[in-house]
């Protein structure tokens, strides 16, 4: 099938001398293998500066290029397997160039034309000897329609080659592939030795292709009391493949709770997290935006998951159904990671319910979350019961497990955020997508104190720093050899209850509150004020605080309880309507 185009003929498997037994040979999948670009009538050896692109690698996505003159290549987006629709991950290298080569590529075949190259997103690039990935300056950078390509959205890109003996990356965005994934698990659990009993990695499963599909158990597995359930929080990453930052947070979320920070600690002590980091490892390796091998979303699957078509994701649904149903478990949260194509910032999908109750008590992680991440961006924040998204995590699980399960859907942006108060976009990097994920770890630990499932004390503790102990003679002063200090200190005076004389009905625990509005001893027109406001809102009062042989006693107000009062509509009658037209009257 040599010379067959490889957009027409996207299944074809041709096996590669240079491909390992776990490869199954992907790189003929459609992607280019080592293509050479000589002008028109060149034959012979490839000269310096006829460009060899090359795709056929883990996730690798390139499917044709086109010479269009010396200077210029138009480039294909080789479509997901089994799925042409998706096209907009890509990811390749250029060698074989020119010292001071000057090119301009165009990437033509994008099929999502709203998206956050109109907002400024670049692509990235690196090299041999700079791996560190830098976005292409947005003066080099241009997405429009192109009449010359029928109207379509074309991404184009100039870039000058300034090293001759290097390999070039380019890539939408920092891939995160299944061996790396593979090789940081490994060093996790070598890392990780010292929690002894609080990790584990487990085998949950295969993908069709036969990858590992892990899922990695952090927190103290010890005997919950009768009254406290152990708390469970499952994160789920990389649905789709071409949302590699979604495995950058995940990361970042499993550094930080493998770590010695104490934080981290008092979580692993009442918290169980169940992660799983890739979701979707054959759409990862092949270098897809959205689908399996057999072309499935997964993230639309959820509802018609089977065994056969869908093992990674069946596996996963029968292990939170699972936790779901444990006696000595609570399932608290079902967080699906994933990388927004169209937004900025991150943010959190949530879930509405006719229960106003449990709906409040699904918007609190979110507000934590917000509180906590300089990078949320509150405006993109939603929260519906679209039926539309049956086939998502966030909607499938909210409607299959019991009511105290929240579950929701993290997307950060796959290009930048604004910084509060300024409409400067900062650009991701693996780094910030990381914070990401060590937010998410302190926004869970703050909700759990909020419950009362950490005890607030505990890390009020952890906050207070420890002093260091006296082991030497410090130096004395020349002040101190003239004279001694007096051995005296100050100290807080301890005011008790039973020496208080109260001039009201109000208790001694309404006391504990009241230290807000201090006033002056002496009587000003302000108190009358005071008191016609509190008789006005029906209770609260006044108390007075002495003891003998002190100053004049301080007063202190106290302010009622806030009430809410809920009127119902519905239940007031015409009569009462009508009663109440004649009043006004």
């Amino acid at each position: 099938m040599q010379g067959c185009d490889p957009l027409e003929f996207t299944s074809i498997y041709q096996r590669n001398l240079e491909d390992s037994e776990d490869s199954d040979g992907e790189g003929g999948l459609g992607n280019v293998n080592r293509l050479i670009m000589r002008p028109p009538g060149h034959s012979g050896k490839a000269k310096r500066g006829h460009l060899c692109f090359d795709a056929s690698f883990e996730t690798g996505n390139l499917g044709r290029v086109d010479l269009i003159n010396e200077y210029e290549y138009d480039l294909f987006i080789r479509p997901d397997t089994c799925s042409p629709r998706f096209r907009f991950w890509f990811n390749f290298t250029v060698d074989n160039v020119k010292q001071d080569q000057r090119v301009i590529f165009n990437i033509v075949n994008i099929s999502k034309y709203r998206n956050v190259f109109n907002e400024n997103l670049t692509p990235v690039v690196k090299s041999s000897t700079r791996p560190k990935w830098q976005r292409i300056p947005k003066t080099d950078v241009f997405y429009q329609r192109s009449l010359t390509h029928h109207g379509h959205y074309v991404l184009s890109f100039a870039f000058a080659f300034d090293r001759e003996d290097e390999v070039f990356q380019f890539s939408i965005a920092a891939p995160y592939s299944y061996s790396k994934l593979q090789a940081y698990l490994s060093c996790l659990e070598s890392k990780a030795t010292h929690l002894n009993e609080s990790f584990s990695r487990e085998l949950l499963g295969n993908s069709i292709q036969k990858r590992r599909l892990d899922v990695i158990t952090i927190g103290s597995k010890g005997i919950p009391s009768v009254k406290n359930k152990k708390r469970v929080v499952v994160v789920l990453a990389r649905v789709h493949p071409g949302e590699s930052p979604s495995s950058f947070v995940c990361q970042g979320l499993l550094e930080f709770l493998v770590s010695s920070h104490p934080l981290a600690t008092l979580l692993r002590e009442h918290v169980i997290f169940k992660i799983v980091p890739m979701l979707n490892p054959d759409g990862v390796f092949l270098g897809n935006y959205r689908s399996t091998l057999m072309g499935f979303d997964l993230n639309r699957s959820y509802h018609i998951a089977s065994s056969w078509a869908h093992p990674t994701l069946r596996a996963t649904i029968d292990m939170i159904i699972a936790l779901d149903k444990g006696r000595d478990l609570q399932l608290d949260f079902v967080l699906d990671i994933h990388a927004h194509t169209t937004l900025k910032g991150c943010f959190i999908y949530g879930n509405t319910y006719e229960d106003v109750y449990r709906y409040e008590r699904h918007i609190v992680f979110p507000k934590l979350l917000a509180n906590t991440a300089d990078d949320y961006a509150h405006s993109n924040a939603m929260f519906n019961s679209d039926v539309n998204k049956i086939g998502t995590a966030r909607r499938f699980f909210c409607s299959t497990l019991s009511n105290k399960v929240n579950c929701y859907t993290f997307q950060v942006s796959i290009y930048g955020y604004h910084a509060h108060g300024s409409e400067l976009c900062i650009p991701y990097n693996e780094e910030s997508y990381m914070r990401c994920g060590r937010n998410l770890g302190k926004a869970f630990l703050e909700y759990y104190q909020i419950i009362g499932a950490i005890p607030v004390s505990l890390t009020s503790d952890v906050g207070e720093k420890k002093r260091r102990p006296k082991t030497h003679r410090s130096k004395l002063t020349a002040r101190s050899w003239h004279s001694d200090r007096p051995k005296t200190t100050r100290s807080r005076f301890m005011l008790h209850f039973t020496d208080v004389n109260y001039d009201s009905e109000t208790s001694g625990e309404e006391l504990h509150h009241s230290y807000r509005y201090q006033l002056s001893p002496t009587r000003t027109p302000h108190q009358d004020r005071d008191d016609h406001y509190l008789k006005k809102l029906g209770g609260g009062g006044r108390i007075k605080c002495s003891r003998v042989g002190s100053p004049p006693p301080t007063t202190y107000i106290v302010m009622p309880e806030p009430s809410l009062s809920i009127i119902d509509f519905n239940l007031i009658t015409r009569n009462e309507i009508d009663a109440a037209a004649k009043r006004k009257n």
